[in-house]
């Protein structure tokens, strides 16, 4: 069983940034495919970004459309940790934050393809 903690979410002004972590459990951390996902009142859990790794291509990353050239997702697979960089926040990006594991290389971009969830964190970005 894997567990995922993360941390770093908070109240802030629009344009400001805040970076997300999330440590998890699992033994062989690199071969986890990782993601965040995030969720606001009333409205279904939405792809953020995700990052895969390999011993040959080192990270691959991937964004929503929406995020994209805002925010920055890394991994650190000696610290068994993700990473979400979040600049230029706008209030539509409030939301509960979650990360997500798969134990497998390949990332996707659907919430179901995930075994493993932490418990959010709440993002408010302010106007």
């Amino acid at each position: 069983q894997v567990q995922l903690v993360e941390s770093g979410g908070g109240l802030v002004q629009a344009g400001g940034s805040l970076r997300l972590s999330c440590v998890a459990s699992a033994r062989a951390f690199s071969v986890y495919g990782m993601a965040w996902f995030r969720q606001a009142p009333g409205k279904e859990r939405e792809f953020v970004a995700a990052v895969s790794w390999t011993s040959w291509t080192g990270s691959n990353t991937y964004y929503a459309d929406s995020v994209k050239g805002r925010f920055t997702i890394s991994r650190d697979n000696a610290k068994n940790t993700a990473y979400l960089q979040m600049n230029s926040l706008n209030p539509e990006d409030t939301a509960v934050y979650y990360c997500a594991a798969r134990q497998l290389t390949e990332v996707d971009r659907d919430p179901a393809a995930y075994a493993y969830w932490g418990q959010g964190t709440q993002v408010t970005v302010s106007s």
